[in-house]
């Protein structure tokens, strides 16, 4: 039997609610299987600094470096009480950053998928949901404005201001594009590059690496876009597109956008990938007002878990199938609160709820 260690990290908010979900499904996939999920629970986010004095401490880093994978939470506070810690060491700056810079995960994987049947979720025109979405956007991770150089200071006006810089180095940007143009290759051989070459030089950098990359990919058809445009695209024609690459900062925004086509950020996980380890969350954030309300929806943590099924440890089909069991779910006409709009016919389900249901649709369809 193999064994595979898994960092768990459930987070702040509503982070440990639907991490219980998702081990339960893991649980499933575990228990028919010929391997042993280990898991070590590890603190990290908000919690960990109250609890530990850091957001990610030294024996969360030990349990992560030892890892095979790390499934992660969503973390964070609301506003007010985020102000109780330095912002140094506010879990996104303190915690998740240093995450991805530690085992740099450069290439974030974030699918973007509506099955027709469940199209009904997006706020988009039928007709322009079509026959459902099904996008994977690839953000650049470890580098631009998030990794940059900061400084903070008064200068000689006695103005405060604040300088930020944006640079990449073309190993970089030639690292995570040829992971776009690989999975291109897998799909429909179409790559959307979205950049904003017409105003920064990052950009321009950004195309001319990949113009180098491409010259290994002939079959691939690239399609360049202005980010600014490929937002506005996105919501009159998000058919177009199949695999979508873009750095750092675009891709957060991009990506929260491809959310809310889908109805909910609840319903796209990610994976973030680096050459020697990866780790899985949901897109979303921690949602601290609604936590410990049973009512968030699990369906991007247990995503998640599929996604580190499919690349950390090879289980395809069980990836698979933790997919049909969650979409099967919404096929029986159940909801969680964030997908039912006043007036739909969606049978409302809490966060338990789902993720049980998951698990019953799970082991009737039985491990291939």
């Amino acid at each position: 039997m193999t064994s595979c260690k898994v960092a768990i990290l459930e987070g702040d908010g509503i982070g440990p609610e639907i991490m219980r979900e998702a081990l339960k499904v893991l649980a499933v996939i575990d228990g028919r299987n010929d391997v042993s999920f280990d898991l070590i629970e590890a603190p990290f986010g908000a919690g960990a600094y109250f609890d530990h004095g850091h957001p990610f401490p030294e024996q969360t880093q030990a349990i992560c470096d030892s890892a095979d994978a790390i499934l992660k939470g969503p973390v964070g506070l609301a506003h007010e009480e985020a102000l109780k810690i330095p912002v140094d060491m506010q879990p996104e700056r303190g915690a998740v950053l240093p995450l991805r810079a530690r085992y740099n995960t450069y290439a974030n994987l974030r699918p973007v998928s509506l099955p027709k049947a469940l199209a009904h979720f997006s706020p988009l025109k039928p007709e322009i949901i079509g026959d459902g979405l099904d996008i994977v956007l690839i953000r650049e991770l470890v580098g631009g404005l998030y990794f940059g150089n900061k400084i903070v200071g008064v200068d000689d006006n006695n103005l405060r201001y604040v300088e930020e810089s944006l640079r990449y180095d073309e190993a970089q940007i030639r690292q995570v594009l040829k992971v776009a143009f690989d999975l291109a290759v897998q799909r429909k051989n179409v790559l959307h590059n979205i950049h904003k070459s017409n105003v920064l030089k990052s950009s321009v950098l950004w195309n001319e690496v990949l113009e180098e990359v491409r010259q290994d990919y002939p079959g691939v058809d690239v399609v360049n876009m202005l980010v600014d445009a490929a937002a506005t695209h996105l919501c009159l024609n998000p058919c177009q597109f199949d695999v979508m690459v873009m750095e750092n900062m675009f891709g957060d925004i991009l990506s929260d956008q491809c959310g809310g086509l889908l109805g909910s950020l609840g319903l796209m996980p990610s994976a973030c990938m680096g050459d020697g380890k990866a780790y899985y969350e949901p897109s979303h954030g921690s949602a601290p007002d609604i936590a410990g309300q049973n009512i968030a929806n699990p369906y991007s943590m247990i995503g998640s878990v599929a996604m580190m099924l499919e690349y950390s440890f090879d289980m395809v089909d069980e990836a698979n199938n933790v997919w049909a069991a969650m979409q099967g779910v919404f096929s029986d006409g159940f909801a969680t609160r964030d997908l039912a709009p006043s007036g739909s016919s969606a049978k409302i389900i809490n966060t338990q709820a789902f993720g049980d249901k998951v698990v019953g649709k799970l082991q009737s369809l039985g491990s291939k």
